[in-house]
């Protein structure tokens, strides 16, 4: 069965944005990317970079992980701001949104439904795994269906911000599985969730 799959970035102290939400790599940005850590994604995760990062980057590999991506409004119209309508169009390509009622690329699936119910539904489905892109309120409302945890860890901390999860209270315990150090000091972390925990 394909597992959901919350492929991320983070700060050290559990951020994936700033407190306006906005993209922390981008030209007004905060968090800026090492050449190992971009090398690192080109070469392991390719099919994660958007189609303008692949372009200049020059990456054709599907890459191995994942055939479909997930993510919510907010998260959705970062790339729209920039003129991007569709960021990952060598995958399928999920927006869940209740506001938006026409889709602003054809490639690109809306989704008004309970978002539970649609990766119940996506998981049984041949193919990949599924990439939960973000945000926070998406990956809170999915936090019961998340098989994994890829975490790409940057080497620094911001105090405030969007945090992984918008969620209410619930522990839960994840067994490392595999993890990367580069030189620049940051880390990719691989968590799965023990068998008996997770929820499709």
């Amino acid at each position: 069965m394909r597992k959901l799959v919350y492929y991320i970035a983070t700060t050290l102290d559990g951020f994936i944005a700033g407190p306006d939400g906005a993209d922390p790599t981008g030209p007004d940005g905060f968090w800026p990317l090492p050449a190992d850590y971009i090398q690192h994604i080109a070469t392991h995760y390719p099919e994660t970079l958007p189609a303008p990062a692949r372009a200049a980057l020059s990456v054709t590999a599907e890459g191995t992980h994942f055939d479909t991506v997930l993510e919510g409004r907010r998260s959705y119209e970062i790339g729209l701001k920039a003129g991007i309508t569709d960021a990952f169009p060598h995958l399928r390509h999920l927006v869940f949104s209740r506001t938006l009622h026409e889709s602003p690329d054809p490639a690109v699936e809306l989704v008004a439904t309970d978002p539970a119910r649609t990766v119940h539904d996506l998981k049984r489905q041949d193919g990949k795994d599924i990439w939960l892109l973000g945000g926070a309120e998406l990956a809170g409302a999915l936090y019961q269906q998340i098989d994994r945890l890829i975490l790409k860890v940057g080497a620094l901390t911001i105090g405030t911000g969007v945090p992984l999860f918008s969620h209410t209270f619930d522990p839960r315990a994840w067994k490392l599985t595999d993890h990367t150090v580069l030189d620049s000091g940051a880390a990719f972390l691989t968590y799965d969730r023990p068998a008996e925990s997770t929820t499709t």
